[in-house]
């Protein structure tokens, strides 16, 4: 994509249309169902927009954290969140940054305040996010253990087991992105987005 065309959507006046942009560009395969969740930083004066931009939807968001005029959001589809991180492996590793016992509010309550205590220590991320985000559970574990080094391939997240399956995802991601953004070129709303696999 170009980059004018980038900085034109993203540098726009109009605050619904450069928040639609940005979750269509950095939300593709959420919005396809491909993931369970994405994460992007909006500008906080777009953060009000959301309901409106997401009207119709089945999508919650949960701000995670926020400083300088950004913050975090998290996106996700509650049943399938949930469902996701019933998963024994996510759920041993989560247990483990103590997410145990917790319904899924309770869980994204202690997501963000680990963000934050994080970037309050300079620290990035906290590395459990990852599941979160729907990535494999040995990826999220290995990049932990290997302290984000010696991955296997890089890409949407640090790859270290089944580098093959990842590539095949990652390519099934950029197709999701190329139509996402196209849709909304041609003036397709987020929700209309959505619906159209």
């Amino acid at each position: 994509m170009p980059a004018e065309v980038l900085t034109y959507f993203l540098k726009n006046d109009d605050r619904k249309l450069r928040l639609g942009f940005q979750i269509a560009l950095q939300c593709a395969p959420f919005l396809k169902g491909l993931k369970v969740s994405c994460v992007i930083t909006v500008e906080e004066e777009l953060f009000s927009a959301l309901p409106e931009v997401l009207s119709g939807m089945d999508v919650s968001w949960q701000r995670l954290s926020g400083s300088e005029g950004k913050c975090l959001v998290l996106f996700y589809r509650p049943d399938e969140l949930r469902e996701y991180l019933k998963d024994p492996q996510i759920g041993r590793l989560i247990g483990e940054y103590g997410y145990g016992g917790m319904d899924l509010p309770g869980m994204l309550r202690r997501l963000g305040e680990r963000v934050r205590n994080c970037a309050e220590r300079g620290m990035g991320f906290p590395h459990e996010i990852g599941a979160f985000l729907g990535y494999p559970a040995g990826d999220v574990r290995g990049f932990i253990e290997n302290g984000g080094r010696d991955f296997l391939l890089t890409g949407y997240w640090k790859v270290y087991q089944d580098p093959v399956g990842a590539r095949m995802i990652f390519k099934e991601y950029d197709r999701a992105k190329t139509c996402a953004v196209n849709e909304f070129l041609n003036g397709r709303s987020i929700r209309e987005i959505a619906l159209q696999m």
